[in-house]
């Protein structure tokens, strides 16, 4: 690919980052205003960032399975950053992240604009974040979370940590599992994943210096909350997850299962 076409789709992205950044401060001179902020219209609008978002990255998406028609608690496994554009321009969610991105350049204002919920990791604050989350859902709104904790290359999936999807169970949500899988001329994408020392911008440069990836969501089968162990609603997602993940390219079904 030439130089000068990769640099256009970066340029590209670019531009909807401004637009994104134009939302985020119309949304920080209403709280300022103390005017009306809800994070429902947070949602929505995120969502339609995400969706421009998504449109300038260099995949094609396919989505297997049903959207659920209330709001859950969902999981799902992590690749890349740009799993959040991918994910968010499904339907209007808010997202749970760890704290350090509160930090990141543009990228962390952005993601606290939106509406996103931050934790620290081993701060002891994990109470404090499960009842933010129980409240969340309980308006009711949806909301995202990675239990892995970290990116992998896309190929397995971590344990998933389970002590926060408690806030499902005392919102009596169910879960919705996610898995995202990146592909590229038949197998597992290698470029796709953000792991290790990877910074946005040579992520960013590395994914546009080659053709489009393919993506898969898959939607699985919700998972009630109620009267559940969260070890074990955390174990059921992600074996649910995990056969999706490892499963030979092309050859799951829309559960998961082997075809």
């Amino acid at each position: 690919m030439s130089r000068l076409r990769q640099y256009g789709r970066v340029a590209r992205v670019l531009v909807v980052v401004s637009l994104g950044l134009g939302m985020a401060a119309v949304f920080g001179v209403l709280e300022r205003l103390r005017l009306s902020n809800a994070m429902d219209r947070r949602q929505r609008w995120s969502q339609f960032f995400m969706s421009r978002l998504s449109n300038a990255l260099p995949f094609r998406i396919t989505v297997v399975g049903q959207l659920p028609a209330t709001p859950m608690l969902w999981v799902s496994n992590h690749v890349s950053w740009t799993d959040i554009a991918l994910l968010g321009q499904l339907t209007p969610l808010s997202f749970l992240s760890k704290s350090e991105v509160r930090g990141w350049p543009v990228a962390g204002w952005l993601a606290a604009k939106a509406g996103s919920l931050f934790i620290r990791r081993g701060a002891g604050d994990s109470q404090l974040i499960r009842e933010q989350m129980a409240h969340h859902l309980q308006h009711p709104l949806s909301l995202l979370m990675f239990p892995e904790g970290t990116t992998t290359d896309g190929r397995s999936v971590r344990t998933f940590h389970g002590r926060l999807l408690s806030a499902a169970i005392d919102s009596h949500v169910p879960l919705q599992p996610v898995a995202i899988r990146y592909l590229r001329n038949g197998e597992i994408d290698t470029i796709a994943p953000f792991i290790g020392d990877d910074d946005l911008l040579s992520h960013l440069l590395r994914l546009f210096s080659h053709e489009q990836a393919e993506v898969e969501i898959h939607l699985l089968e919700p998972i009630a909350s109620q009267a559940q162990e969260r070890a074990v609603l955390a174990f059921r997602a992600q074996e649910a997850i995990r056969r999706v993940v490892t499963a030979p390219v092309a050859q799951t079904d829309p559960l998961g299962a082997m075809v």
